[in-house]
């Protein structure tokens, strides 16, 4: 009986043991775990911190390239690049390009839910792609993303979009737009485009020029102004109707 009894207190010393060192383990886990997450959370915050200051500096300083400039100039093929103010672009190349791009551009803050709605309805009962994006969410991307096609891109993108449409007023949008835009190989921003294309400056295009110009966007690599096709005048005819229904954005002084 005595052994027994024994053996009984033994193996309640064990569990006892067993015991301890299981909520030992539990304890030594949360600090871990609490420390990862502490982490991660100064992490997302670091991050958010970081992506505010790059567009609020952007809201004042001009960039100095994108990241396609980068990837166009590593190509050995050289860049044509060339700053100009809102003020030293032709105003029908603002309007034209509005009519073209972004019709809803002074509008909505940052996405055209109409034309996303009537692209997604085209994609699901047509089969057929087309992009939808904004003036905004074009500077979003071709300032601050690679390109290509993921969900994680397309989100950074809604990210960049919401917040450059809080911190810029709609003329820097356009004028940013105007000057990163890619408008043939190797050729970006209006003043690049309008020496190359037409032997002039920006702030001297002519109304179909700047139509023109607008209507060889959406491919700039594969559209030229100087071969336009049939398709290109018909849209360039169009375009040049729609600059009737817009003005001009004037920069601040």
């Amino acid at each position: 009986m005595r052994g027994v009894m024994s053996r009984a207190k033994a193996l309640n010393e064990v569990s006892g043991r067993s015991i301890l060192i299981l909520n030992m383990s539990d304890q030594e886990k949360r600090p871990f775990s609490r420390s990862v997450l502490r982490l991660l959370a100064s992490v997302l915050v670091g991050l958010g911190m970081f992506s505010i200051l790059q567009v609020a500096l952007i809201r004042f300083l001009n960039p100095p390239a994108t990241p396609l400039m980068v990837h166009r100039w590593l190509s050995g093929k050289g860049l044509d690049f060339r700053w100009r103010s809102l003020s030293e672009i032709s105003p029908f190349l603002q309007t034209a390009v509005i009519a073209a791009e972004d019709q809803r551009f002074l509008d909505h803050q940052g996405f055209d839910w109409e034309e996303i709605g009537r692209a997604l309805h085209e994609y699901q009962h047509e089969g057929r792609r087309r992009g939808a994006s904004t003036i905004t969410m074009q500077v979003a991307k071709n300032l601050y993303l690679w390109h290509g096609h993921s969900w994680v891109r397309k989100g950074l993108e809604v990210y960049y979009t919401t917040l450059i449409e809080v911190l810029w007023p709609k003329w820097r949008i356009l004028e940013i737009y105007l000057n990163v835009a890619e408008w043939g190989p190797q050729i970006f921003g209006a003043e690049a485009a309008s020496r190359r294309y037409f032997g002039c400056s920006a702030s001297q295009l002519t109304r179909p020029q700047a139509a023109l110009l607008a209507t060889v966007l959406p491919n700039p690599r594969r559209w030229s102004p100087l071969r336009p096709t049939p398709y290109i005048r018909k849209r360039q005819f169009t375009i040049l109707h729609q600059m009737e229904w817009f003005e001009p954005i004037q920069k601040p002084h």
